[in-house]
């Protein structure tokens, strides 16, 4: 009888020389971007100097999370994923790796992470990878395909990343920490209802409940879409409420929060494809703008 090992070896044939292989399966653009927001999270909450150690453990745990997080949720969607143009070539659905293999590597990564988190951080940092890690996996992901209410539930374990680092640098849920939350929360919003109407058709072959596809004129999309922009101008704004960071960042906030609300007033104006793109490229570049802006004028 094969060992765990050496199921896992053969079962991944070209794997060593396929770097995408891995990229994909461990969602690397996504990821990165959790990185991304809980070093921001950790750096605005820290105090005097920076606690090297406590970062790197922090950025590892997280990241060992959100790849084990990724890997399962394409084991959970595989069926799906086949379904769909721009899922289809996943490592899964393409045969490039075995069912279990995942299964596996994504359990034995996402319990590393909790544990390197509760060791070498703190235990509410880990309790938030885990809510973080339960949320997206068994009721975000089933629920893409029961609700459109999906992407606001789904939102949550996407904004807790910033969270989890301003709490592994202080140790509470202070209410700055919560603002970062906030600020993640509504931005996805948009940004996935921008993705969601650009391939609708898409979703709808992998069986997915998006709102784009009940809602065939786009209007209760586009609401939406601007509803959450313009929510989010005044949550951008709680940083300098909160006296995390200064006045450049305030205009900053107000400037980028107005040009993102525009977008999305066009799209829900337009409700095309082109409209989509646009909002869906300025939301890419609001966050890193916005968070660069906060890390920029820390107070």
């Amino acid at each position: 009888m094969k060992t765990v090992l050496e199921t896992i070896n053969s079962s991944i044939p070209a794997a060593s020389a396929r770097g995408g292989l891995w990229a994909e399966l461990f969602k690397v653009r996504l990821t990165s971007l959790v990185l991304l927001t809980t070093l921001v999270g950790y750096y605005l909450g820290q105090r005097g100097g920076l606690n090297w150690l406590l970062l790197v453990n922090t950025l590892l745990g997280t990241g060992l999370l959100a790849c084990g997080a990724a890997a399962l949720n394409e084991y959970l969607e595989r069926d799906f994923d086949a379904l769909m143009e721009r899922t289809a070539d996943r490592p899964l659905p393409a045969g490039l790796i075995q069912p279990q293999t995942v299964v596996v590597l994504g359990g034995v990564i996402s319990v590393a992470g909790l544990l390197w988190l509760a060791f070498g951080v703190n235990l509410l940092t880990a309790v938030l990878g885990a809510v973080t890690l339960i949320s997206y996996l068994f009721i975000y992901t089933p629920l893409k395909r029961k609700t459109t209410l999906n992407t606001a539930i789904g939102a949550v374990p996407g904004a807790l990343p910033p969270l989890m680092g301003w709490t592994a640098v202080r140790g509470d849920l202070s209410i700055e920490g919560w603002a970062l939350f906030a600020i993640l929360f509504f931005w996805q919003l948009p940004h996935f209802l921008a993705i969601a109407w650009m391939y609708r058709e898409d979703y709808a072959k992998g069986g997915f409940v998006m709102l784009p596809l009940v809602d065939r004129d786009g209007a209760r999309t586009g609401r939406s879409a601007v509803s959450h922009t313009l929510g989010l101008l005044p949550v951008s704004l709680s940083p300098f409420v909160f006296q995390v960071s200064g006045a450049l960042y305030l205009f900053g906030a107000l400037l980028l929060g107005l040009v993102f609300f525009w977008c999305a007033l066009r799209f829900a104006r337009e409700m095309d494809r082109l409209s989509a793109r646009r909002l869906f490229f300025a939301s890419i570049l609001y966050l890193p703008l916005l968070l660069g802006l906060m890390v920029f004028d820390k107070r």
